[in-house]
């Protein structure tokens, strides 16, 4: 019995690249090329109608972005599979992508047996990225998970301890992360607790993320 192929679409408006691409993606026996488009809106107005399995988008195209294409996309055909193919390698505009619904995010300079693998695996439920933008990503997510947690209410260290204790930390871990006594933790978490108007650790979480 002979498996199903992998329908693909392609935004990509460099014609040389798309080319290449097509070039590509027509060797594999396991991908079946629907269409390819040079323009984010056409390809949003034949895919709403046509949705396919996975959909490799730029980000910068003409007129509407491969981003925006991709958010309305998924409001209408949840379970297609977007992944970026682009040449934006910073975390910001990955993570853009990501929450508009994407699930795969490869650079242009990958290799090609790469991409193709990236291709098959988002298609089997995986979450492909070039090594680097997972690197940034992650780097970025630990960054934002520990500047949640600033105000001008509590001083630094203040914030910091915070920051640990919703990590699940102990005060002896704590005083050991920061290199200070355990008795200085608890001085600081007194502090907070006062500065915040709560008495135990979920309220002070919750009353910090309330702010």
């Amino acid at each position: 019995m002979q498996t199903a192929k992998i329908n693909i679409a392609l935004i990509e408006d460099e014609d040389s690249i798309r080319q290449s691409l097509l070039t590509l993606l027509y060797r594999q026996d396991e991908l079946e090329v629907i269409d390819a488009f040079e323009d984010g809106e056409t390809a949003l107005n034949d895919l709403k109608k046509r949705p396919v399995d996975v959909l490799l988008f730029d980000i910068n195209l003409p007129g509407i972005s491969g981003i925006d294409v991709v958010h309305k996309l998924k409001a209408i055909h949840p379970g297609m599979q977007c992944m970026a193919l682009t040449s934006y390698d910073d975390a910001e505009t990955a993570f853009r992508a990501l929450k508009a619904g994407a699930t795969g995010y490869i650079l242009k300079n990958t290799d090609p047996q790469k991409l193709v693998e990236a291709i098959l695996d988002i298609h089997h439920g995986g979450s492909p990225m070039s090594s680097q933008i997972a690197r940034l990503v992650v780097t970025e997510f630990a960054a934002s998970k520990t500047e949640k947690f600033q105000s001008d209410i509590l001083s630094r260290r203040e914030n910091e301890i915070l920051a640990l204790l919703s990590e699940g930390l102990r005060y002896k871990e704590i005083a050991a992360r920061l290199f200070i006594s355990i008795e200085t933790v608890r001085t600081h978490i007194r502090n907070i607790y006062e500065k915040l108007q709560v008495r135990t650790r979920a309220q002070a979480l919750s009353r910090f993320h309330g702010q």
